[in-house]
C-alpha cells in the first residue's frame, strides 16, 4: 500500500472535552498541523450485539502522510473508547502553500539538531 503524501484523519469522541484534549495533544506532538473539533453528531452503529445511538464529537486532523502511524499510536493511547474510529482518507489535491504548512508543521525532527527537538521528545 503506498502511504499518501497528505492526509486527514477522522476520530471521534463522546464528549467536546475528549474531543478538544485529543486535537491539543497531536498537535502539541507536532503529529497534526491542525485539528478541527465539530459536533455534536449522532452516530448509530452496532456495538456488542445491538444498535446503539450516541451523541459524539468529530476530529479532524491535518496530516503528512509519513506521520500517520505515529498519530494513530498516539490516538490509540489518549483515547479511551476500546475501538477508536482513526480513518485516514488521502488529500487528493490542495492549496500548494497550505499543504507546505502541513509539512512544516509535521515535520520530523532532525534528532543531529537540539533545538528542533519536539515538544516532549528525548534530545540526543
Amino acid at each position: 500500500m503506498t502511504v499518501a503524501e497528505w492526509l486527514s484523519v477522522l476520530t471521534t469522541t463522546d464528549s467536546r472535552e475528549k474531543a478538544l484534549e485529543l486535537a491539543r495533544g497531536a498537535v502539541d506532538a507536532r503529529l497534526a498541523a491542525c485539528a478541527q473539533v465539530s459536533g455534536p453528531v449522532a452516530s448509530v452503529y452496532w456495538w456488542e450485539g445491538a444498535t446503539e445511538t450516541a451523541e459524539e464529537w468529530q476530529v479532524v486532523f491535518k496530516t503528512a502522510g509519513a506521520r500517520y502511524a505515529d498519530l494513530e499510536a498516539h490516538l490509540k493511547a489518549a483515547h479511551d473508547y476500546e475501538t477508536p474510529e482513526i480513518i485516514a482518507t488521502a488529500v487528493v489535491r490542495g492549496s500548494a502553500e497550505y499543504l507546505a504548512w502541513v509539512g512544516e508543521e509535521t515535520a520530523l525532527p532532525d534528532s543531529a539538531d537540539p533545538d528542533t527537538a519536539l515538544p516532549g521528545s528525548a534530545g540526543p
